[in-house]
């Protein structure tokens, strides 16, 4: 491997269940900082089929959630060999997140799918994968991951605030980097979307138009997670079991319910924010698909009021920052150094994390 500049393909699935993210990054080290470059991506939609698959894999029996760990992992190594030989570039090694289909930290539970030698095996390629499992080993949450490349890519700025199926921010304070999910983002948004025959809203045209639900708004932020202490960690099953239940309950028309919900997501951001600001202006770096939408970042910079400036930056960037910090964590993992902070997920420790695997031969 070449040790000034490592070449990674890093791979995200997340919670949104859009597909697949794909990030060729370099990386290296330049004056005692970390510096990156995304030089090839590519984004491959999950088909329904495969979406279903994922989405209700919490509810698979063990001997189903152990063939879907394996053929997802396959899966993963065929798209990753694919995209290699396509773009014509020399991969150092995968850097793999997988799907996350059990994610009880409180039980000592997570669980990512893609099973890290079948990649490696159909890839060719050396993988670095299970970011998560030896943290909640430690007693922390195992979530979020994205702090550590916050602290050592995107130092600029005060805060990073990342809307993918979940929001999560990430913070210094007091020497320490605190990071959380604060709560949803475009999970119920596309939720009620598919109910309407549509991917998502684009640009948030369709709950810019609607009214806001009161009683809905006042429910949804009345909810006990939002009163729990950092760190914290949410996910599809918070989701199921508390916010679902909140939709069907409702009178109110779907766009009057994407209209509610990006006002709902928006204040409790914004909540979140006010309590760590620590100075009179303050720059908010915004990435994940919700930066996409406009309504959200219109509503999002109005109740952050004008002390706070709302960045988002180039689209790639948006959509590819998980997969860019997951390439980050692989070589992490591989120079021995620490990729998850304790300060971030509750663990006792710091740790470096991450299961490495080389292709099998013969």
């Amino acid at each position: 491997m070449n040790t000034s500049v490592y070449k990674v393909l890093g791979l995200m699935s997340g919670t949104s269940l859009d597909g697949l993210d794909m990030a060729y990054c370099h990386l290296w080290e330049e004056k005692g900082r970390w510096q990156f470059s995304i030089e090839h991506t590519k984004e491959i939609p999950y088909a329904d089929a495969m979406r279903n698959y994922l989405k209700n894999a919490i509810y698979l029996s063990e001997k189903d959630h152990a063939q879907l760990h394996k053929d997802y992992g396959k899966w993963l190594g065929e798209q990753a060999k694919i995209f290699i030989e396509e773009s014509s570039i020399e991969v150092d090694f995968i850097a793999s997140h997988g799907h996350t289909s059990h994610h009880r930290p409180e039980e000592g539970i997570t669980f990512q799918l893609g099973d890290g030698q079948l990649l490696s095996n159909a890839s060719g390629k050396q993988v670095v994968c299970d970011f998560r499992t030896k943290d909640v080993g430690l007693g922390g949450q195992g979530a979020p991951l994205v702090p550590i490349g916050d602290r050592l890519l995107f130092h600029d700025y005060d805060f990073c605030l990342n809307l993918g199926g979940i929001s999560n921010i990430s913070f210094e304070k007091n020497g320490e980097r605190i990071a959380y999910d604060i709560g949803m983002a475009n999970m119920p948004l596309n939720h009620i979307t598919h109910k309407m025959g549509l991917d998502y809203d684009e640009n948030g045209k369709l709950a810019r138009s609607g009214k806001l639900d009161d009683d809905l708004l006042k429910k949804l932020n009345q909810l006990e997670y939002y009163r729990l202490p950092y760190p914290k960690s949410t996910g599809y099953e918070w989701f199921t079991g508390k916010i679902v239940p909140l939709i069907e309950a409702s009178n109110s028309s779907e766009i009057d319910l994407l209209n509610t919900f990006i006002h709902h997501n928006c204040e409790q951001i914004a909540l979140s924010i006010h309590k760590h600001q620590n100075k009179s202006k303050s720059k908010l770096l915004v990435t994940g698909g919700g930066a996409l939408n406009q309504f959200f970042m219109d509503v999002l910079q109005e109740k952050l009021g004008f002390d706070t400036e709302v960045v988002v930056p180039n689209k790639t960037l948006i959509a590819y920052k998980e997969a860019l910090v997951f390439a980050l964590m692989g070589v992490l993992r591989l120079k021995g150094i620490t990729n998850v902070l304790k300060s971030v997920t509750g663990a006792r420790e710091d740790s470096c994390s991450g299961e490495v695997h080389f292709p099998e031969t013969g």
